[in-house]
């Protein structure tokens, strides 16, 4: 581990404050470091490995395609690409679906979609997108002016113009902000993951939607983390009642490829047309088969199990001694300490054999969908005592 950790610092760029952890094997919710010593995996690679390490249908679905083609421009057809899209339309409503590679190519389509529509049926000066505080849309320069948190846009001035933040769950505040600033469209994500695991009002969500029907906005949800059962749904719009323009998604599509996607419904369908986006590896063959492997299993009675494990989390540590508070959807759990703070307790539990994440103040869970109810719950014991 020691020479690995030398070469990582010497040649990976330095952006990653990394755990001294090196994972070389797994099977499922369980990985295994460099020793042999076996961690619970509840991080899924933030959300991406849907189900589990070395998953044997999504293993199968992927080197089939491997042996018949990795990669095809996007200048010609190819089954898995078009599979994934029908199959991703027929399961939400949408009606196109753009893919690229990763959760923020996904919402810069969406902010593309919604300039494009807004520009040629109400002008150019009608360009701005409102998001709301404590938000995280992605790192590119665009998804960065996105995201509604001071810090992350220090560095990198100046961003792309055109994007007012305002406070969550204030629908006042979010209707004078994009009448006086002509909004194209406002994005939200139903579940804050990166923000601190927070959940939106239902009937804020629905207002927003209404007011952005009413006004010929664009309604942009993400989902890269909420999505694709994350919250106990396909997608954690389906919570609320309402049917956005465009919705994005990435993380646990793939399966552990990388894959994004901007699903377009009928406001938007036709708005971009040939020559105005693209993507080199976008829809890649590959990894579209990974996802229609995990999107074939995402049926009513898995997602019913999903959100059944969250509530047993949830139940489990609601006013358990040292836990202040429990947020969160399904298998996407924001667990506020007490007393101690949030990155404390996660190392620790890394010495306990437990893998876990943070969002700001919280420790956060995203474990595999499909993760052992017994193997869920003796990590939650050993987060219980970490806290007590």
């Amino acid at each position: 581990m020691s020479d690995l950790k030398a070469i990582d610092k010497q040649y990976v760029a330095n952006t990653y404050a990394r755990f001294p952890v090196e994972i070389v094997r797994g099977k499922g919710s369980l990985v295994y470091d460099e020793t042999g010593k076996e961690y619970i995996d509840l991080g899924s690679g933030i959300g991406v490995t849907a189900f589990g390490v070395a998953d044997d249908a999504w293993q199968a679905a992927v080197t089939a395609q491997l042996g018949k083609v990795q990669h095809m421009s996007n200048l010609y057809y190819t089954e898995p690409c078009a599979r994934l899209a029908q199959t991703l339309c027929q399961r939400t409503g949408m009606k196109k679906v753009f893919f690229g590679n990763s959760g923020a190519e996904a919402n810069e389509c969406a902010v593309k979609a919604a300039r494009k529509y807004a520009a040629e049926k109400k002008g150019p000066d009608h360009y701005a997108v409102v998001t709301l505080e404590n938000s995280f849309h992605g790192r590119t320069l665009t998804t960065l002016a996105a995201t509604g948190q001071d810090h992350f846009h220090q560095l990198f001035q100046p961003l792309t113009p055109g994007f007012v933040h305002v406070p969550a769950g204030d629908i006042d505040a979010l209707k004078a902000a994009a009448l006086e600033n002509r909004a194209a469209g406002v994005l939200i994500e139903c579940v804050q993951g990166e923000g601190g695991v927070n959940v939106l009002d239902k009937d804020y969500v629905q207002a927003v939607a209404a007011f952005c029907a009413e006004e010929d906005i664009v309604f942009m949800v993400d989902e890269v983390q909420t999505g694709n059962g994350r919250t106990g749904k396909l997608y954690s719009y389906m919570h609320y009642d309402v049917t956005p323009d465009v919705v994005t998604t990435a993380k646990g599509l793939g399966g552990g490829l990388p894959l994004g996607a901007a699903l377009l419904g009928e406001k938007v369908e036709y708005v971009l047309g040939s020559g105005d986006h693209g993507s080199t590896f976008g829809g890649n063959p590959v990894c579209c088969a990974g996802a229609l492997s995990v999107i074939g299993r995402l049926d009513e009675a898995f997602l019913a199990q999903v959100a059944r494990k969250g509530e047993l989390v949830r139940q489990a540590l609601e006013g358990a001694p040292g836990v202040q508070s429990v947020t969160g959807m399904g298998l996407m759990i924001g667990i506020k300490p007490a007393e101690k703070a949030a990155g404390d307790v996660v190392k620790a539990l890394i010495g306990k054999g437990a893998l876990c994440l943070t969002a700001k103040d919280k420790i956060r869970l995203l474990p595999a969908l499909n993760i052992p109810e017994e193997l869920l719950m003796r990590a939650v014991s050993l987060i219980k005592e970490q806290l007590a």
